[in-house]
Protein backbone atom coordinates (compact mmCIF):
# COMPACT_ATOMS: atom_id res chain seq x y z
CA UNK A 1 0.00 0.00 0.00
CA UNK A 2 2.55 2.40 0.61
CA UNK A 3 4.14 1.86 -2.16
CA UNK A 4 0.99 2.67 -4.54
CA UNK A 5 0.97 5.62 -2.51
CA UNK A 6 4.30 6.53 -3.25
CA UNK A 7 4.16 5.87 -7.23
CA UNK A 8 1.01 7.85 -7.38
CA UNK A 9 2.87 11.32 -5.60
CA UNK A 10 5.56 11.02 -8.08
CA UNK A 11 2.98 10.56 -11.38
CA UNK A 12 0.37 13.49 -9.32
CA UNK A 13 4.36 15.55 -8.32
CA UNK A 14 4.45 17.77 -12.09
CA UNK A 15 0.42 18.68 -11.34
CA UNK A 16 1.07 19.50 -8.10
CA UNK A 17 4.40 21.88 -9.04
CA UNK A 18 2.22 23.06 -11.80
CA UNK A 19 -0.95 24.54 -9.40
CA UNK A 20 1.52 25.75 -6.53
CA UNK A 21 3.51 28.08 -9.55
CA UNK A 22 0.04 29.38 -10.74
CA UNK A 23 0.19 30.89 -7.38
CA UNK A 24 3.00 32.92 -6.65
CA UNK A 25 2.78 35.30 -3.45
CA UNK A 26 3.71 38.90 -3.55
CA UNK A 27 6.33 40.91 -1.69
CA UNK A 28 4.86 44.15 -1.58
CA UNK A 29 7.55 47.15 -0.49
CA UNK A 30 6.46 50.54 0.81
CA UNK A 31 8.13 53.63 2.53
CA UNK A 32 11.71 54.75 2.21
CA UNK A 33 13.65 50.96 2.28
CA UNK A 34 16.56 51.02 5.21
CA UNK A 35 17.95 48.63 7.21
CA UNK A 36 15.20 48.90 9.93
CA UNK A 37 12.85 46.90 7.50
CA UNK A 38 9.77 45.34 8.90
CA UNK A 39 8.24 42.01 7.20
CA UNK A 40 5.15 41.34 7.33
CA UNK A 41 4.15 37.58 6.28
CA UNK A 42 -0.07 36.47 6.37
CA UNK A 43 -1.33 33.26 4.73
CA UNK A 44 0.81 30.81 5.55
CA UNK A 45 -2.27 28.75 6.39
CA UNK A 46 -5.32 29.44 4.25
CA UNK A 47 -7.59 28.97 6.30
CA UNK A 48 -6.59 32.23 8.22
CA UNK A 49 -8.47 35.12 7.07
CA UNK A 50 -7.80 37.41 9.53
CA UNK A 51 -3.95 37.05 9.24
CA UNK A 52 -3.98 37.52 5.43
CA UNK A 53 -6.45 40.46 5.13
CA UNK A 54 -4.89 42.18 7.50
CA UNK A 55 -1.84 42.23 5.49
CA UNK A 56 -3.18 42.84 2.34
CA UNK A 57 -4.85 45.91 4.04
CA UNK A 58 -1.67 47.01 5.08
CA UNK A 59 -0.42 46.90 1.15
CA UNK A 60 -3.10 48.70 0.41
CA UNK A 61 -4.79 50.77 2.70
CA UNK A 62 -1.81 51.95 4.70
CA UNK A 63 1.13 54.75 3.48
CA UNK A 64 4.63 54.18 5.06
CA UNK A 65 5.95 58.29 5.46
CA UNK A 66 9.36 56.67 7.55
CA UNK A 67 10.94 53.69 7.37
CA UNK A 68 10.36 50.28 5.25
CA UNK A 69 7.95 47.83 5.57
CA UNK A 70 7.73 44.80 3.32
CA UNK A 71 4.48 42.81 2.96
CA UNK A 72 3.61 38.87 2.12
CA UNK A 73 -0.09 39.25 2.08
CA UNK A 74 -0.60 36.04 0.52
CA UNK A 75 2.35 33.45 1.39
CA UNK A 76 0.30 30.26 0.55
CA UNK A 77 -2.08 32.12 -2.05
CA UNK A 78 -2.69 28.09 -3.53
CA UNK A 79 -3.95 27.27 -0.06
CA UNK A 80 -5.66 30.63 0.63
CA UNK A 81 -7.85 30.15 -2.66
CA UNK A 82 -8.60 25.99 -1.27
CA UNK A 83 -9.74 27.70 1.92
CA UNK A 84 -7.63 24.95 3.46
CA UNK A 85 -4.66 24.71 6.23
CA UNK A 86 -2.40 23.24 3.60
CA UNK A 87 -3.55 20.94 0.27
CA UNK A 88 0.11 19.31 0.50
CA UNK A 89 0.66 19.89 4.28
CA UNK A 90 0.76 22.42 6.70
CA UNK A 91 3.76 25.08 5.40
CA UNK A 92 4.36 26.37 8.72
CA UNK A 93 5.90 23.07 9.39
CA UNK A 94 8.18 22.68 6.85
CA UNK A 95 11.24 25.41 7.60
CA UNK A 96 13.11 23.02 9.16
CA UNK A 97 13.75 20.44 6.45
CA UNK A 98 11.76 19.94 3.92
CA UNK A 99 12.21 17.60 0.43
CA UNK A 100 13.10 20.02 -3.19
CA UNK A 101 10.21 17.02 -4.08
CA UNK A 102 7.68 19.02 -2.13
CA UNK A 103 5.61 21.13 -4.50
CA UNK A 104 6.31 23.91 -1.79
CA UNK A 105 9.88 23.98 -1.99
CA UNK A 106 10.61 26.85 -3.88
CA UNK A 107 7.74 28.82 -1.91
CA UNK A 108 9.07 27.83 1.12
CA UNK A 109 13.05 28.86 -0.32
CA UNK A 110 11.89 32.33 -1.25
CA UNK A 111 10.17 33.15 1.95
CA UNK A 112 13.63 32.17 3.90
CA UNK A 113 15.36 34.28 1.73
CA UNK A 114 13.42 37.52 2.32
CA UNK A 115 13.56 36.56 6.17
CA UNK A 116 17.33 36.33 6.30
CA UNK A 117 17.59 39.62 3.97
CA UNK A 118 19.97 42.05 5.79
CA UNK A 119 17.30 44.80 6.14
CA UNK A 120 15.06 42.69 7.55
CA UNK A 121 15.65 43.14 11.71
CA UNK A 122 11.99 41.99 12.71
CA UNK A 123 9.08 40.09 11.35
CA UNK A 124 5.95 39.50 12.52
CA UNK A 125 3.80 36.02 11.26
CA UNK A 126 -0.34 36.93 11.21
CA UNK A 127 -2.50 33.85 12.31
CA UNK A 128 -5.81 33.17 13.41
CA UNK A 129 -6.33 30.73 16.33
CA UNK A 130 -8.83 28.74 18.33
CA UNK A 131 -10.45 29.85 20.85
CA UNK A 132 -8.89 32.01 23.98
CA UNK A 133 -5.08 31.73 24.79
CA UNK A 134 -5.42 31.37 28.22
CA UNK A 135 -2.50 31.15 30.98
CA UNK A 136 -4.53 28.37 33.15
CA UNK A 137 -7.61 26.42 31.95
CA UNK A 138 -10.98 27.71 32.17
CA UNK A 139 -13.02 25.99 30.28
CA UNK A 140 -12.09 24.17 26.55
CA UNK A 141 -12.93 27.20 24.63
CA UNK A 142 -10.46 29.64 27.23
CA UNK A 143 -7.42 27.59 27.91
CA UNK A 144 -3.70 27.07 27.10
CA UNK A 145 -4.42 24.64 24.20
CA UNK A 146 -5.65 27.47 22.64
CA UNK A 147 -4.02 30.07 20.55
CA UNK A 148 -6.34 32.85 19.68
CA UNK A 149 -5.73 36.44 20.79
CA UNK A 150 -2.25 35.98 21.92
CA UNK A 151 0.98 37.57 21.04
CA UNK A 152 3.61 34.21 20.32
CA UNK A 153 7.49 34.36 20.89
CA UNK A 154 9.47 31.31 20.79
CA UNK A 155 11.83 32.25 23.58
CA UNK A 156 12.41 35.45 25.74
CA UNK A 157 15.19 36.91 23.76
CA UNK A 158 17.86 36.66 21.37
CA UNK A 159 21.70 37.81 21.12
CA UNK A 160 21.12 40.85 18.31
CA UNK A 161 21.56 44.29 18.08
CA UNK A 162 18.26 45.08 18.12
CA UNK A 163 14.57 44.15 19.23
CA UNK A 164 16.43 41.19 21.19
CA UNK A 165 14.57 41.21 23.90
CA UNK A 166 11.65 39.42 22.35
CA UNK A 167 8.91 39.28 25.92
CA UNK A 168 9.31 43.37 26.42
CA UNK A 169 8.42 43.72 22.66
CA UNK A 170 5.62 41.14 22.91
CA UNK A 171 4.58 42.61 26.47
CA UNK A 172 4.31 46.15 24.51
CA UNK A 173 1.71 44.18 21.67
CA UNK A 174 -0.25 42.90 24.15
CA UNK A 175 -0.30 46.21 26.35
CA UNK A 176 -1.75 48.48 23.38
CA UNK A 177 -4.12 45.82 22.22
CA UNK A 178 -5.82 45.07 25.45
CA UNK A 179 -6.29 48.54 25.84
CA UNK A 180 -8.36 49.25 22.83
CA UNK A 181 -10.67 45.82 23.37
CA UNK A 182 -14.33 45.56 21.74
CA UNK A 183 -14.98 43.87 24.93
CA UNK A 184 -13.52 41.88 27.54
CA UNK A 185 -13.24 38.22 26.92
CA UNK A 186 -10.94 39.62 23.73
CA UNK A 187 -7.93 40.31 26.02
CA UNK A 188 -4.67 39.53 25.18
CA UNK A 189 -1.77 37.51 26.24
CA UNK A 190 2.09 37.10 25.89
CA UNK A 191 2.51 33.09 24.77
CA UNK A 192 6.14 31.91 25.15
CA UNK A 193 6.54 28.45 23.53
CA UNK A 194 9.89 28.16 24.90
CA UNK A 195 10.47 25.74 21.41
CA UNK A 196 14.39 25.41 21.87
CA UNK A 197 13.33 23.34 25.21
CA UNK A 198 12.07 20.95 23.19
CA UNK A 199 9.00 21.55 21.12
CA UNK A 200 10.01 19.32 18.20
CA UNK A 201 6.42 20.95 16.35
CA UNK A 202 7.51 24.22 16.83
CA UNK A 203 11.24 23.84 15.66
CA UNK A 204 9.76 23.41 11.97
CA UNK A 205 7.90 26.70 12.02
CA UNK A 206 8.53 30.28 10.05
CA UNK A 207 9.47 32.24 13.48
CA UNK A 208 11.61 30.16 15.09
CA UNK A 209 13.92 29.51 11.80
CA UNK A 210 14.12 33.31 11.53
CA UNK A 211 15.04 33.45 14.98
CA UNK A 212 17.71 30.99 14.23
CA UNK A 213 19.11 33.55 11.42
CA UNK A 214 19.14 36.28 14.06
CA UNK A 215 16.03 37.88 13.88
CA UNK A 216 13.24 39.13 15.54
CA UNK A 217 10.41 37.01 14.89
CA UNK A 218 6.58 37.47 16.35
CA UNK A 219 3.54 35.68 16.09
CA UNK A 220 0.23 37.12 16.52
CA UNK A 221 -2.48 35.69 16.55
CA UNK A 222 -6.34 36.83 16.62
CA UNK A 223 -9.68 34.65 17.62
CA UNK A 224 -11.21 32.27 14.71
CA UNK A 225 -13.94 32.67 17.16
CA UNK A 226 -14.61 36.63 16.33
CA UNK A 227 -16.15 37.53 12.23
CA UNK A 228 -13.47 38.31 10.43
CA UNK A 229 -13.09 41.91 10.21
CA UNK A 230 -12.87 42.21 13.91
CA UNK A 231 -9.87 39.93 13.69
CA UNK A 232 -8.14 42.33 11.13
CA UNK A 233 -9.29 44.84 13.63
CA UNK A 234 -6.99 43.08 16.49
CA UNK A 235 -3.64 42.18 13.96
CA UNK A 236 -3.61 46.17 12.76
CA UNK A 237 -3.28 47.17 16.22
CA UNK A 238 -0.51 44.97 16.92
CA UNK A 239 1.21 45.72 13.73
CA UNK A 240 0.43 50.02 13.94
CA UNK A 241 2.15 49.00 17.60
CA UNK A 242 5.07 47.19 15.66
CA UNK A 243 5.77 50.16 13.39
CA UNK A 244 5.45 52.91 16.48
CA UNK A 245 8.58 50.36 18.50
CA UNK A 246 10.66 50.45 15.00
CA UNK A 247 10.32 53.97 14.63
CA UNK A 248 8.08 53.16 11.36
CA UNK A 249 5.48 56.06 10.67
CA UNK A 250 2.11 55.48 8.65
CA UNK A 251 -0.89 57.30 7.20
CA UNK A 252 -4.24 55.19 7.14
CA UNK A 253 -7.43 55.67 4.85
CA UNK A 254 -9.64 54.38 7.30
CA UNK A 255 -10.92 54.48 10.68
CA UNK A 256 -9.35 52.09 12.93
CA UNK A 257 -12.38 50.32 14.40
CA UNK A 258 -14.08 47.16 13.68
CA UNK A 259 -16.70 49.24 11.43
CA UNK A 260 -13.73 50.88 9.80
CA UNK A 261 -12.63 47.80 9.09
CA UNK A 262 -15.40 45.90 7.32
CA UNK A 263 -15.85 48.74 5.18
CA UNK A 264 -12.16 48.61 4.02
CA UNK A 265 -12.17 45.13 3.18
CA UNK A 266 -15.41 45.24 1.13
CA UNK A 267 -15.41 48.43 -0.62
CA UNK A 268 -13.67 49.86 -3.62
CA UNK A 269 -12.45 46.32 -4.59
CA UNK A 270 -11.98 45.85 -8.67
CA UNK A 271 -10.10 44.13 -11.20
CA UNK A 272 -9.33 45.85 -14.79
CA UNK A 273 -9.05 43.86 -17.89
CA UNK A 274 -7.05 44.20 -20.82
CA UNK A 275 -5.21 47.41 -20.59
CA UNK A 276 -8.52 49.05 -18.98
CA UNK A 277 -10.52 48.23 -21.60
CA UNK A 278 -12.95 46.60 -18.51
CA UNK A 279 -12.63 47.58 -15.07
CA UNK A 280 -14.85 45.63 -12.58
CA UNK A 281 -15.94 47.01 -9.37
CA UNK A 282 -16.48 43.78 -7.08
CA UNK A 283 -18.08 45.22 -3.67
CA UNK A 284 -21.39 44.06 -4.57
CA UNK A 285 -21.06 42.04 -8.05
CA UNK A 286 -23.77 39.53 -8.50
CA UNK A 287 -22.73 35.54 -8.19
CA UNK A 288 -22.59 35.23 -12.50
CA UNK A 289 -22.00 37.33 -15.34
CA UNK A 290 -22.96 35.99 -18.56
CA UNK A 291 -21.60 36.81 -22.17
CA UNK A 292 -18.55 38.28 -20.85
CA UNK A 293 -16.11 39.73 -23.78
CA UNK A 294 -12.89 37.69 -23.00
CA UNK A 295 -9.88 37.34 -25.60
CA UNK A 296 -10.88 34.85 -28.07
CA UNK A 297 -7.35 33.08 -27.38
CA UNK A 298 -9.10 32.30 -23.47
CA UNK A 299 -5.97 34.92 -22.22
CA UNK A 300 -7.36 37.16 -19.42
CA UNK A 301 -4.94 40.10 -18.78
CA UNK A 302 -5.76 41.48 -15.73
CA UNK A 303 -4.90 44.24 -13.11
CA UNK A 304 -6.28 43.94 -9.16
CA UNK A 305 -6.76 46.64 -6.53
CA UNK A 306 -5.69 43.82 -4.00
CA UNK A 307 -3.03 41.32 -3.55
CA UNK A 308 -5.56 38.52 -2.73
CA UNK A 309 -7.74 39.34 -5.34
CA UNK A 310 -7.13 36.93 -8.66
CA UNK A 311 -8.71 34.94 -11.52
CA UNK A 312 -8.95 31.57 -12.01
CA UNK A 313 -10.20 29.84 -15.83
CA UNK A 314 -11.42 26.53 -15.82
CA UNK A 315 -13.30 25.58 -19.24
CA UNK A 316 -14.97 28.43 -20.42
CA UNK A 317 -15.73 30.39 -16.40
CA UNK A 318 -13.60 32.57 -15.33
CA UNK A 319 -13.97 32.50 -11.43
CA UNK A 320 -12.82 35.73 -9.75
CA UNK A 321 -11.45 35.11 -5.99
CA UNK A 322 -10.69 37.01 -3.44
CA UNK A 323 -8.48 35.33 -1.12
CA UNK A 324 -10.86 32.05 0.27
CA UNK A 325 -14.10 33.66 -1.29
CA UNK A 326 -15.20 33.50 -4.81
CA UNK A 327 -16.93 36.71 -5.77
CA UNK A 328 -18.30 35.46 -9.54
CA UNK A 329 -17.93 33.50 -12.33
CA UNK A 330 -17.59 35.26 -16.04
CA UNK A 331 -19.29 33.24 -18.67
CA UNK A 332 -17.12 33.92 -21.22
CA UNK A 333 -18.50 35.79 -24.61
CA UNK A 334 -14.94 35.25 -26.71
CA UNK A 335 -14.21 37.74 -29.17
CA UNK A 336 -11.27 39.59 -31.05
CA UNK A 337 -10.64 42.53 -28.94
CA UNK A 338 -9.69 45.77 -31.27
CA UNK A 339 -6.09 47.23 -30.24
CA UNK A 340 -7.02 51.14 -29.40
CA UNK A 341 -8.52 52.54 -26.19
CA UNK A 342 -9.98 55.47 -27.40
CA UNK A 343 -12.69 57.78 -25.71
CA UNK A 344 -16.34 58.14 -26.40
CA UNK A 345 -18.99 60.46 -25.90
CA UNK A 346 -22.28 60.22 -23.10
CA UNK A 347 -24.43 62.29 -22.05
CA UNK A 348 -24.80 62.07 -18.57
CA UNK A 349 -28.41 63.82 -17.33
CA UNK A 350 -27.90 66.43 -20.00
CA UNK A 351 -24.67 67.11 -19.86
CA UNK A 352 -22.07 65.96 -22.58
CA UNK A 353 -18.88 63.81 -21.16
CA UNK A 354 -15.88 62.25 -23.49
CA UNK A 355 -15.18 58.98 -21.24
CA UNK A 356 -12.53 56.44 -21.68
CA UNK A 357 -13.19 52.85 -21.78
CA UNK A 358 -12.80 51.00 -18.60
CA UNK A 359 -14.66 54.23 -16.90
CA UNK A 360 -17.74 54.03 -14.14
CA UNK A 361 -20.00 56.82 -14.63
CA UNK A 362 -22.05 58.43 -11.88
CA UNK A 363 -25.94 59.00 -13.37
CA UNK A 364 -28.94 60.12 -11.28
CA UNK A 365 -31.57 60.50 -14.13
CA UNK A 366 -31.06 59.01 -17.71
CA UNK A 367 -28.01 58.59 -19.47
CA UNK A 368 -27.50 58.71 -23.45
CA UNK A 369 -24.73 57.48 -25.68
CA UNK A 370 -23.92 59.58 -28.60
CA UNK A 371 -23.65 58.70 -32.13
CA UNK A 372 -20.53 57.11 -33.40
CA UNK A 373 -19.46 56.20 -36.88
CA UNK A 374 -16.77 54.02 -35.57
CA UNK A 375 -18.48 51.90 -32.92
CA UNK A 376 -21.57 49.86 -32.66
CA UNK A 377 -23.05 50.08 -29.30
CA UNK A 378 -24.68 47.64 -27.08
CA UNK A 379 -26.38 48.84 -23.73
CA UNK A 380 -26.89 45.43 -21.77
CA UNK A 381 -30.61 44.72 -21.79
CA UNK A 382 -31.94 47.71 -22.99
CA UNK A 383 -34.03 47.06 -26.00
CA UNK A 384 -35.61 49.36 -28.57
CA UNK A 385 -37.49 48.68 -32.00
CA UNK A 386 -34.88 50.40 -33.79
CA UNK A 387 -31.55 48.85 -34.71
CA UNK A 388 -29.15 51.59 -33.06
CA UNK A 389 -29.21 52.32 -29.12
CA UNK A 390 -27.30 55.42 -29.66
CA UNK A 391 -29.03 59.39 -29.40
CA UNK A 392 -31.72 57.69 -26.87
CA UNK A 393 -32.41 58.84 -23.36
CA UNK A 394 -31.89 55.54 -20.99
CA UNK A 395 -33.40 55.58 -17.56
CA UNK A 396 -32.96 52.99 -14.23
CA UNK A 397 -36.33 51.91 -15.46
CA UNK A 398 -35.61 50.93 -19.36
CA UNK A 399 -33.27 48.23 -17.93
CA UNK A 400 -34.84 44.80 -16.18
CA UNK A 401 -32.56 45.04 -12.82
CA UNK A 402 -31.20 41.00 -14.16
CA UNK A 403 -29.39 42.67 -15.83
CA UNK A 404 -27.08 44.58 -13.59
CA UNK A 405 -23.45 43.50 -12.89
CA UNK A 406 -24.55 44.23 -9.03
CA UNK A 407 -26.73 42.86 -6.61
CA UNK A 408 -28.72 46.40 -6.03
CA UNK A 409 -29.50 46.69 -9.79
CA UNK A 410 -27.58 50.48 -10.19
CA UNK A 411 -24.61 48.88 -12.40
CA UNK A 412 -25.05 48.68 -15.83
CA UNK A 413 -22.35 47.55 -18.81
CA UNK A 414 -22.65 49.79 -22.13
CA UNK A 415 -20.43 47.54 -24.55
CA UNK A 416 -18.78 49.15 -27.84
CA UNK A 417 -17.64 47.68 -31.04
CA UNK A 418 -15.57 47.91 -33.73
CA UNK A 419 -17.25 45.99 -36.70
CA UNK A 420 -16.32 42.47 -35.57
CA UNK A 421 -14.29 43.70 -32.83
CA UNK A 422 -14.59 44.63 -28.98
CA UNK A 423 -13.69 47.63 -28.41
CA UNK A 424 -13.92 48.66 -24.68
CA UNK A 425 -16.94 48.89 -22.09
CA UNK A 426 -17.97 51.27 -19.86
CA UNK A 427 -20.10 51.19 -17.04
CA UNK A 428 -22.78 53.66 -15.88
CA UNK A 429 -24.09 53.53 -11.97
CA UNK A 430 -27.52 54.85 -11.08
CA UNK A 431 -27.70 56.58 -8.07
CA UNK A 432 -30.29 55.46 -5.90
Amino acid sequence: MLKLFRLLFLLLMPLLLNAQNNFNFNLIKKGKQDNNTLLIIGGIQGDEPGGFISASLLSTHYEITKGSVWIVPNLNFYSIIKRSRGPYGDMNRKFAHLSKNDPEYETVERIKNYIKDENVKLIVNLHDGSGYYRKTYVDSLHSPSRWGQCSIIDQSSIDVPVYGNLEKISLQIVEHVNKNLIKAEDFYSLHNTRTKEGDKEMEKTLTYFAINQGKAAFGNEASKNLPTNKRVYYHLLALEKYMDIMGIEYKRKFVLNPQGVYAAINNDIYISLYDEKIRLPLSQIRNILKYFPIKKDGELNFKASNPLLTIIKKDNSYTIQYGNRRLTRLKADYQVYEKNNQSVELKIDGILIKVKFGTLVEVKGNFLVKENKKYRVNVIGFTTRGRKETEIKIKKSNIPKRFSIDKRGSIYRIEYYAKEKFAGMILVKFII
